[in-house]
This record gives C-alpha cells, structure tokens and sequence, in this order.
C-alpha cells in the first residue's frame, strides 16, 4: 500500500466556533473549502473541520491528541493567551527533551504546540 496523502477530520458540535478556533485564533491557512467542510494547512498535514457525519446526539470522545510543531512555543502561549485561549498546560520542557503546550479546541479536543530544541533527536540526521 502507498499513502499518497494524509489529513486529520475533525467534527465538531459547532462547526463555525471551531472555524473560528483554527483559521483565526490558531491562524491556519486555509488549503480549500467545499460544501460541507473547509481543510487547513497545518504544516506537512491538513486539519479538515467537516460539516457532516456528527449528529447533536452523539457521544463520540476524540482519544488523541492534534501533534502541532512551532517555532518557539513560549512565544505562542503568549499569543494564544492574548486571544483568550485557556492553557491547559503551561509551556515547559518534557523529560524526553520537547518543550511543550497544551490546549484544546472548542470541542476539548487536546493540541500539543510542540518546540524542538536544536540539539533534539528529531532534528538530527541519525544516518
């Protein structure tokens, strides 16, 4: 099997709130709109906030985590304190080296900001 592409669906209660959270707040540029969703870039990979598929009754629970890498996270937990966001936790560096920042979308949704230190693992060539 060949994976040519990939991107996380999300889908919310509120469909404009979360807009709202990812275009504005988070600032992600939108890759395309269709009726019924509109996809952000998130780096390498795309965040689709879908119109559909949810219905007001369900009970579905997101058992994971959106993994977003920034440049400088303590820069990014000002901004985002600025816009009103709730931090969930606070940016620190982790014992395995990441500095990291928790939120969470309208839907409670958990987002990791993640910054990767010069001298990290993931940004060196292990060839």
């Amino acid at each position: 099997m060949e994976i040519l592409s990939s991107r996380t669906i999300l889908r919310p209660r509120d469909q404009e709130a979360a807009l709202e959270f990812y275009g504005s707040t988070l600032g992600l540029a939108i890759a395309r709109e269709f009726p019924g969703g509109t996809v952000f870039f998130a780096g390498q990979s795309l965040i689709e906030i879908a119109a559909h598929g949810r219905s007001d009754d369900s009970d579905e629970v997101f058992h994971g985590a959106l993994w977003l890498q920034v440049r400088d996270v303590y820069d990014a937990e000002a901004e985002l304190a600025l816009k009103g966001v709730r931090i969930v936790r606070g940016a620190k560096q982790e014992p395995w080296g990441l500095h990291e920042l928790w939120i969470a979308d309208p839907d409670g949704i958990p987002i990791v900001l993640v910054q990767i230190p010069e001298d990290h693992p993931l940004r060196r060539d292990l060839r």
